[in-house]
């Protein structure tokens, strides 16, 4: 494996009584595209927010480029997250400002350019997403699939070292969905990116990563390349990878034993 970008060791997080990761330890190789896999409610997401300094672990540690994230304060965590791009789910595109001001908008945030340079930089980005001709269009003018590039290339103005993409599959339409798919194949390899990619979606997630990691029960349960996933002996993650109903991942949520709960009575609603 690539000499690691993040390294995470022992990271233990809970949301109230609810732990989310008790233990997780894994790297994510440089240069590369690893996928963050694992049944709903694992902690995908909350993990690229620990990795973005969102949020903070009750133990363990969390490096990206040797930086300590959980221990910056908020200047030097300012600065790090200058070489982080992040696409969220939903493209949390702002309204109020067209394609080309969105785009712009981390630019005027963290430098004082002239703005013949901005106008340069953001019709680079909207020309490697296909969209240099949409730059005067507002988002309520966007179909859901050029939405998700216009994110994608704000998310890249600033030149950044990491890629970090939250379901960026999902509610596409076939042809949108192939077109991103490449996008984040195309963009690791001609910027030079370390990319991280939260998704369910098993088939296009394996054509693009390097790198897999699924999570489940606070830990690491399963990590390689997908081949060797798709090939695994682990009745779990043939399970995951084939979508199979049946198998260790449970389907109920932990309860007491259902004649029990129903002996209770009606007078108790919880």
């Amino acid at each position: 494996m690539s000499e690691s970008f993040i390294s995470i060791r022992d990271l233990h997080f809970s949301r109230g009584k609810r732990q989310i990761f008790s233990g997780v330890s894994l790297d994510i190789p440089a240069g590369k595209i690893t996928a963050i896999m694992g049944p709903s409610g694992t902690g995908k997401t909350t993990l690229l927010r620990l990795v973005g300094g969102q949020l903070k672990p009750s133990q363990g540690s969390l490096s990206v480029q040797g930086l300590q994230i959980p221990e910056l304060n908020r200047k030097q965590l300012y600065q790090a997250r200058k070489r982080m791009g992040m696409l969220f789910q939903s493209g949390a595109l702002l309204t109020d400002l067209s394609v080309f001001e969105n785009i712009a908008f981390p630019i005027r945030e963290h430098f004082d350019f002239p703005e013949s340079m901005i106008r340069d930089i953001v019709l680079m980005k909207l020309e490697l997403v296909g969209l240099r001709g949409a730059r005067g269009l507002m988002p309520a003018e966007l179909s859901g699939g050029m939405a998700r590039r216009v994110a994608l290339a704000r998310a890249i103005v600033l030149d950044p070292v990491l890629m970090m993409y939250d379901e960026p599959f999902t509610g596409l339409d076939p042809v949108t969905l192939g077109t991103i798919v490449s996008l984040i194949r195309e963009l690791n390899e001609s910027l030079g990116l370390t990319s991280v990619v939260v998704s369910h979606d098993i088939h296009e997630t394996f054509s693009i990563a390097d790198h897999v990691c699924i999570l489940a029960e606070g830990k690491v349960a399963a990590a390689g390349s997908p081949e060797e996933l798709l090939n695994s002996d682990s009745a779990f993650v043939q399970q995951f990878v084939q979508g199979k109903p049946d198998g260790p991942m449970p389907f109920h949520y932990p309860a007491p034993d259902f004649s029990q709960d129903l002996m209770q009575g009606a007078d108790s609603q919880c």
